[in-house]
């Protein structure tokens, strides 16, 4: 992929690793890369968001390379990679960039999209994985998303799901808001696209969520904000436990897989396609 063709607010720092000239800042903790690092490759719930990811996009292919916005330490470009696509990173946090470039990521843009400078119709496919949350002006961001994919371009959303689920670790992570099915269709069609597939992800976790965090976090059961509690949440259980758990979401996997969807779920995952050129302009 030729990035000096894609973009203008970027120069290459060295070959495949290129930056933007200018840098805003982004609602994400500063540990949070560091921290996702250490999980990515061992956490049941990475690993199973990829699987569903990567199914999901070879069910809905794009018409060339997707490119991975916010997408962190490049966990999920790597998987696209992996299941045959060709993908670029773009994440503005260096620490998140430089795991991504470590990783045999190419190419590799070091910026924000607005930063990047990408030019009107020239993405074939976009993913913002578990980003759009951390949008205070979403709409916003998804019209300019729009603004830069080609005519028909598609675009792979997940987000967090369902308000009730809110707890002290949204907060630390710079979430502004978690969504429900209708809200994210809502607002992908109010931006100008058109919806293809939703799903939710994570059926059997909206319940321990709310106990172990919304509602611990609301009668302070444990301290607000601790990384170490996150991590291990991400660990996958040993003995008969994580083997229940992987076959449950292997069941999930395997419905994806079929072309159905999962009607609960702590999460949501959503194809959209480039739509209408009359679209509304949200202001930045």
């Amino acid at each position: 992929m030729e990035v000096s063709v894609l973009a203008t607010g970027l120069r290459e720092l060295e070959p495949g690793y290129w930056v933007a000239a200018d840098q805003d800042s982004v609602s994400y903790p500063e540990h949070g890369h560091s921290s996702c690092y250490e999980v990515e490759a061992s956490s049941y719930w990475f690993r199973h968001r990829n699987l569903c990811v990567a199914s999901i996009v070879a069910r809905f292919p794009p018409n060339g390379p997707i490119v991975d916005i916010g997408g962190g330490n490049g966990f999920v470009t790597l998987g696209l990679e992996r299941a045959g696509f060709e993908t670029m990173l773009v994440e503005p946090g260096e620490v998140g960039a430089r795991n991504g470039f470590t990783r045999g990521l190419r190419p590799v843009v070091q910026a924000t999209f607005e930063d990047a400078g990408f030019l009107p119709q020239s993405l074939p496919a976009v993913g913002v994985f578990d980003v759009v949350e951390h949008i205070e002006n979403d709409a916003a961001f998804l019209d300019r998303i729009r603004a830069a994919l080609q005519p028909g371009g598609r675009l792979y959303v997940t987000v967090p799901a369902f308000q009730w689920l809110w707890s002290p670790e949204d907060v630390d992570a710079g979430h502004f808001r978690r969504y429900t099915r209708s809200s994210l269709v809502g607002l992908l069609r109010a931006t100008g696209f058109q919806v293809e597939y939703t799903t939710f992800l994570f059926w059997l976790l909206p319940l321990p969520i709310f106990l172990l965090r919304s509602v611990a976090g609301r009668v302070k059961v444990r301290k607000t904000g601790s990384q170490e509690f996150s991590n291990r949440e991400h660990q996958t259980p040993g003995g008969a436990q994580g083997a229940l758990l992987e076959w449950l979401l292997a069941q999930e996997a395997a419905r994806l897989d079929q072309g159905k969807s999962m009607p609960f779920g702590s999460s949501i995952l959503a194809v959209a396609r480039k739509g209408r050129a009359d679209r509304p302009s949200f202001p930045s």
